[in-house]
């Protein structure tokens, strides 16, 4: 991704398009990336820390929240001409969808998840205590889990009700950014930078059952339920890898190299591929490393 420069943050991806989207933050873009060609096929320009990006394949449409004014963008997905622009006040950061209402939820401000529907019209908010950094959404039930650092904290919201029903401890560990979620045997996976840890939460009970440790500065985890493995992607230049044996035993497969300030990326098991993204840093050129992992 030549030109690119700064601090990269979270990706999307459109499969049938074979598109990858990754929201350049410090530099002010979203790179559109060919996944057969392995090049950069355009690029969105213009924007203020872009954090949270999301491709539907619903709608066709193209979602950005940038942090540095508070907005989330709406774009033809294919053209990526700018539809529309939703205002949020400050910090608009992760961005998921929600496929039991067709929603669109964004993490904002000093603690707001913001609801928006299909027409693009911001049609309520969930408030919490404090800013939510990753979340993730129950499919077979009505909760949302919701990092709250701030608290050392995971906030258990129910989105029918749009308040926040319970907090879950993380047993002294700190800085709790990524998570995923393996809805199928109730664990949430939650990435610590202090100490680095991956905790294991039992989301029936909101018990801590696990607490492995894991290279630091993480800012992306990601659950392959096919596999059953888990992603843990650090700064410190390594991908964690580890399996769930059962809910109740993780171990860890092995550790691959990536690249200094490299804490970012998706998942993508249409492709059976995780990427990376690597931040421009001396003689490092900013790019995404794409792996390929064993059936």
């Amino acid at each position: 991704m030549p030109g690119v420069e700064g601090r990269i943050d979270h990706f999307s991806v459109d499969v049938l398009g074979q598109r990858l989207f990754v929201a350049a933050l410090e530099n002010g873009t979203v790179e559109v990336l060919d996944v057969r060609k392995n090049e950069r096929s355009a690029e969105i320009k213009g924007l203020s820390e872009p954090q949270g990006v999301y491709y539907s394949s619903q709608n066709g449409e193209f979602y950005v929240a940038s942090g540095g004014e508070g907005t989330l963008r709406v774009y033809d997905g294919n053209s990526l001409k700018l539809r529309q622009t939703l205002e949020f006040g400050e910090d608009a950061d992760n961005v998921r969808y929600d496929a039991r209402s067709g929603q669109i939820l964004v993490g904002f401000g000093s603690g707001e998840l913001a609801l928006v529907d299909a027409s693009g019209q911001k049609v309520g908010t969930i408030p919490l205590s404090s800013h939510p950094e990753s979340f993730q959404l129950e499919e077979e039930g009505s909760r949302i889990f919701v990092n709250v650092p701030k608290e050392s904290a995971v906030a258990v919201v129910d989105r029918t009700k749009h308040t926040v029903i319970a907090k879950w401890g993380l047993d002294w560990t700190f800085a709790n950014y990524p998570m995923a979620f393996d809805e199928q045997d109730k664990r949430l996976f939650v990435g610590c930078r202090l100490p680095a840890r991956l905790v294991v939460l039992n989301t029936g009970s909101g018990q801590v059952v696990g607490k492995l440790p894991i290279v630091g500065d993480t800012d992306d985890v990601f659950f392959d339920p096919t596999h059953r493995k888990i992603y843990v992607i650090w700064g410190e230049g390594f991908v964690d890898v580890f399996r769930l044996r059962d809910p109740d035993h993780v171990e860890q497969v092995t550790r691959v190299n990536s690249a200094p300030g490299a804490r970012t990326g998706l998942l993508v098991s249409a492709f059976n591929r995780p990427f990376v993204a690597v931040p421009h840093r001396g003689s490092q050129a900013a790019k995404v490393i794409v792996y390929e992992t064993p059936k």
